[in-house]
C-alpha cells in the first residue's frame, strides 16, 4: 500500500515522514440480505452438511463474514482448497445475480492461494462484478480476507446467465427475504429498487 508523506516545518528545520493509510473496511450494518437456496452447500439452509452463510450486498458488493470449522480442513489445520474456491466462486455467482439480475452458472474459474486459510478464525468474503459482456457472460473477482484484512485468498471467474426455461426450477429452491424478488421472468431484484 502506497505511504503518503506527509512534510512538517518547524523551528528553521524540516523533516518528511510518512503516514499509513488505511482504507475503512465496508460496513455490514449498510448492507441487506440477500436471498439464499435451501439446497445450496454454502447458503442453503437445509442443507444438512452445508455452511449456512448468508450473503449481503450494498448493490454492488457481495460480502458475509464466517468462521469455517475444523470439518473442513485438508491438511492439518489448513481449510481444504476446494472448500476456499467454492466460498470465492459463490461470492462471485452472487455479485453477478445482484448486478445484472440474473443467475449465472460458473463457467471458469480461477483461484490464487496467498496464504494458509485457517480453522476458527473470522474470514470475510467478498465478491463483485467486473464485466457484463451483453449479458452473454459476466465476469468477476472475489477474495477471502482474515479480521486484520491480510488477503488469503483471491479468484476471478466467467459466468453463464441460467436460461430463462430453467428459472422457474430455481425459483422453488430460493427463500427471498422480504426486501428481494424473484420474478416470474427470472429477475432477482430487490423491492427497495421499485420504492
Amino acid at each position: 500500500m502506497p505511504r503518503p508523506l506527509i512534510q512538517w516545518t518547524g523551528a528553521g528545520h524540516s523533516q518528511t515522514f510518512s503516514l499509513a493509510v488505511f482504507a475503512p473496511p465496508r460496513l455490514l450494518a449498510l448492507m441487506r440480505t440477500l436471498p439464499h437456496s435451501r439446497s445450496c452447500f454454502v447458503c442453503g439452509d437445509s442443507n444438512p452438511i452445508g455452511l449456512k452463510l448468508r450473503l449481503e450486498t450494498d448493490g454492488r458488493i457481495v460480502q458475509t463474514h464466517f468462521v469455517p470449522g475444523s470439518e473442513l480442513v485438508g491438511f492439518k489445520q489448513t481449510l481444504h482448497g476446494g472448500i476456499v474456491g467454492t466460498l470465492l466462486d459463490e461470492a462471485m455467482a452472487w455479485a453477478c445475480a445482484v448486478q445484472t439480475r440474473k443467475f449465472a452458472y460458473c463457467a471458469e474459474l480461477t483461484v490464487r492461494f496467498l496464504h494458509p486459510v485457517r480453522p476458527g478464525e473470522t474470514l470475510i468474503l467478498e465478491g463483485e462484478l467486473v464485466t457484463n459482456r451483453r449479458g452473454r457472460i459476466f465476469e468477476a473477482k472475489s477474495e477471502l480476507r482474515d479480521q486484520a484484512g491480510k488477503v488469503l485468498a483471491t479468484a476471478t471467474g466467467k459466468y453463464l446467465p441460467v436460461k430463462q426455461a430453467d428459472t422457474t426450477e430455481l425459483a422453488t429452491d430460493l427463500v427471498c427475504p422480504p426486501n428481494w424478488e424473484f420474478g416470474s421472468e427470472g429477475i432477482l431484484r430487490s423491492r427497495e429498487e421499485n420504492t
